[in-house]
């Protein structure tokens, strides 16, 4: 899976990668990957390969680069990280992703959930991705403000809080309130994260299995707005900004107490609050419960483009990354949860602290998050349906100047003009 196989040259030859037959392969990712010490691996192993990465801010830009090289026609890297929630628009162009088939995808199918697996899937059996991490979420929250306004601070008791293994969104904002009326401070960081938990629970979301749109009339979907409406107008949340967080100082001022977290939110928010000069004793820690039960947030996938001049080696790095040694490694660098089973399970059994987070088990914390998960369909534009349609009615609703009828009811404008009519 290292040298072999490596094409060389323009000619994407079958002759492995050499000093005599280099070959520079180019990667684009987007967020916190962790992949800058497996790069150097890779090149070490395999003399003649150079990677060239390139790592883009959030998934939404990475998601508009693509799609803008891909219209037109170049500039796309031999190897591109896909999102979860960008996925089901890649579904609609999937012939122009390598089928990861031709270069023994079926061989290293049991390395992954069954899940996972399908997900990176076409309907035509061919495989365009192979599945780097999963999304399991639990809750982050900062154990010294919940100290100062006399809530119990041990992970155990602060999952039994929440209401443990029948923990609700409606226990989740009652206690909310009850830190706001001690702290007078919010709840949580900023309400569209929580939207998108809210609703990635839900056994369709923002489309059906069948891939139709599922928002106009979707009572369960409206009452669960309603429901985050009152959580705003209750004050819980701290209208941050998404990604941002104040440059991270938010992590470190006491503007919230609490966080939905995914696996791979633990490395953001490291990277904040390091960036904001805060170090292991912020107070931050990872509970082993969440809201309505197991949900998932986001995951990538790596893909070969068929514009790519190596695309076996491609393949055979794309492989590589995400075996499961190369998954220990990754979480080991950015805090995610690996989608293949038998990073998981050793990340399950080491349990190893995190002194980022008051030295939580956050890999064995997530293991027990992620049983039950299955990721919901998502649709060609449920990225857009995440961010630009809910996203204004959300910051209308927490700068006031909405209630939650009135943003719904923008909500399903911003539907028609972004979605159905574009």
């Amino acid at each position: 899976m290292l040298a072999a196989g490596c094409g060389g040259g323009d000619s994407n030859s079958d002759e492995p990668a050499s000093a005599e037959n280099p070959v520079e392969l180019t990667v684009t990712t987007f967020g916190t990957f962790g992949y800058d010490d497996l790069y150097a691996e890779y090149e070490d192993a395999n003399p003649g390969v150079t990677i060239k990465a390139t790592n883009i801010d959030t998934g939404g830009n990475a998601r508009t680069d693509l799609f803008t090289k891909l219209a037109a026609g170049s500039g796309v890297s031999d190897v591109v990280a896909i999102e979860e929630g960008w996925l089901g628009s890649i579904m609609e162009i999937s012939d122009q992703f390598v089928d990861l088939n031709d270069y023994g995808a079926a061989d290293i199918k049991g390395n992954w959930v069954d899940w996972k697996y399908e997900q990176g899937t076409d309907p035509e059996g061919r495989v365009i991705g192979y599945g780097t991490d999963i999304g399991p979420q639990g809750i982050c929250y900062n154990g010294k403000l919940f100290e100062a306004a006399g809530l119990p601070s041990d992970r155990e008791a602060v999952a039994e809080l929440l209401g443990g293994e029948n923990a609700s969104w409606e226990n989740y904002f009652e206690v909310g309130n009850q830190y706001k009326d001690t702290s007078g401070k919010a709840w949580f960081d900023q309400a569209g994260f929580v939207w998108n938990s809210m609703v990635n629970q839900m056994d369709e979301g923002y489309y059906t299995k069948d891939g139709e749109l599922n928002l106009d009339g979707n009572e369960a979907m409206i009452s669960r707005f309603k429901q985050l409406g009152g959580a705003i107008e209750d004050g819980l949340s701290s209208d941050q900004t998404q990604w941002d967080w104040a440059n991270g100082k938010a992590f470190l001022d006491g503007s919230f107490a609490t966080m939905v977290c995914p696996g791979w939110m633990l490395g953001t928010i490291q990277g904040k609050i390091e960036a904001a000069g805060g170090g292991t004793d912020s107070g931050w820690d990872f509970a082993d419960v969440f809201p309505g039960g197991a949900s998932n947030w986001g995951g990538a996938f790596l893909s070969v483009p068929e514009t790519s001049e190596h695309k076996e080696a491609a393949a055979a790095l794309a492989a590589w990354l995400t075996h499961p040694d190369q998954q220990i490694k990754q979480s080991a660098a950015a805090n995610n949860f690996p989608s293949t089973i038998a990073a998981q399970e050793q990340l399950a059994s080491e349990a190893t602290p995190n002194e980022w987070f008051n030295d939580a088990p956050t890999g064995s914390i997530l293991a027990a998050r992620a049983e039950g998960v299955v990721a919901q369909f998502k649709g060609p534009d449920d990225s857009v349906i995440q961010e630009n349609v809910f996203g204004p009615p959300i910051d209308l609703l927490e700068t006031g100047q909405a209630d939650a009828d009135q943003a719904w009811a923008k909500a399903l404008e911003l539907l028609n003009d972004l979605v159905i009519n574009n």
